[in-house]
């Protein structure tokens, strides 16, 4: 059973990132705007209700891609407003995220103590 799981990861969460190194070889687009289109079409599918279901079969193969931190900042204004009305929707976002930014921050910040990192030239 928990290889089922890693199997559904691993080809939802590899299908994902293909499509963004599709992006990158094949297309004239910079990697900031391939990100803000995985984030958007997070938020985008997940108001639609398509990729509430994607993240119920894959789990983090869903979750982890940038597109299931749109999903995660749109559920969580959703779910907000429906709790504390129009204010919801501006905090609730970044309230459902925030364990997830936090992290991304210190283990940012860790990774550049331990490897001196460089300016390109």
């Amino acid at each position: 059973m928990w290889l089922w799981m890693y199997l559904k990861v691993f080809i939802i969460g590899g299908a994902l990132c293909t499509i963004g190194e599709l992006l990158i070889l094949r297309t004239k687009l910079t990697s900031a705007r391939i990100l803000v289109g995985y984030v958007t079409a997070g938020v985008i599918l997940g108001a639609v209700g398509l990729y509430e279901p994607l993240v119920d079969f894959a789990g983090a193969g869903a979750k982890v891609p940038l597109s299931g931190f749109g999903f995660a900042l749109a559920d969580g204004a959703i779910k907000a407003v429906g709790e504390k009305g129009l204010m919801g929707a501006f905090t609730g976002g970044v309230a459902a995220t925030a364990g997830g930014i936090a992290a991304a921050v210190l283990f940012g910040y860790l990774v550049s103590v331990i490897f001196n990192p460089k300016m390109k030239e």
